[in-house]
């Protein structure tokens, strides 16, 4: 299927605002199409990322490091796939190097790089975990996302309030109980 192009997007925000107010040409409504596109192609930057660019820049000498590296409370907001509304909150990762680390900006990029996608927050979570572990080949990989959804809070049941949490484990953190209990732990105080 061929992409459409940018006007013809526009026109289909014009087709969804005829839908919802009755009427696209009063003005505060006239460049509405225009400015929804431009926001989608920021809030969407995630499908022109590649993982290879993100996860570019990587540290070889650890001097024998082999304990767990641990980033916290990396902040996003992503669009629930199946309402087109937004869901946020924070992604805790934590990894086991076996050769090299990453630069630590790099575990946000990779964050933001798949919550700015339609997405699934259960989708999201392996979708981080498994990308570091096939590019950054560490011992094993843990992912734990907990977010607030819009389509949960906002519609439908409004359940202010609720979180989802999900998790992900590859590796030492998939086959040891010990180490993903560890990783838990450390990241329940969020």
């Amino acid at each position: 299927m061929k992409k459409p192009t940018k006007q013809q997007a526009e026109e289909a925000v014009k087709l969804l605002l005829d839908y919802i107010v009755g009427d696209n040409k009063r003005e505060g409504l006239k460049d509405t199409p225009s400015r929804v596109i431009k926001s989608y192609e920021e809030l969407f930057s995630g499908y022109r990322d590649e993982i290879e660019t993100v996860l570019n820049k990587r540290f070889r000498d650890i001097s024998k490091y082999n304990d767990v590296v641990l980033l916290k409370s990396i902040n996003f907001t992503s669009t629930c796939e199946h309402h087109m509304l937004p869901f946020s909150g924070i992604v805790d990762i934590a990894y086991i190097p076996s050769k090299e680390v990453l630069g630590i900006s790099k575990l946000a990029r990779i964050v933001d790089m798949f919550a700015r996608r339609l997405q699934i927050q259960e989708r999201m979570t392996a979708e981080i975990a498994c990308a570091l572990q096939e590019h950054l080949a560490p011992k094993g990989v843990a992912v734990r996302v907990s977010a607030s959804h819009s389509c949960m809070t906002h519609r439908g049941t409004q359940k202010d309030g609720s979180i989802m949490e999900s998790t992900h484990f590859t590796g030492e953190y998939d086959k040891d109980p010990a180490k993903r209990r560890e990783f838990l732990d450390s990241v329940r105080c969020n």
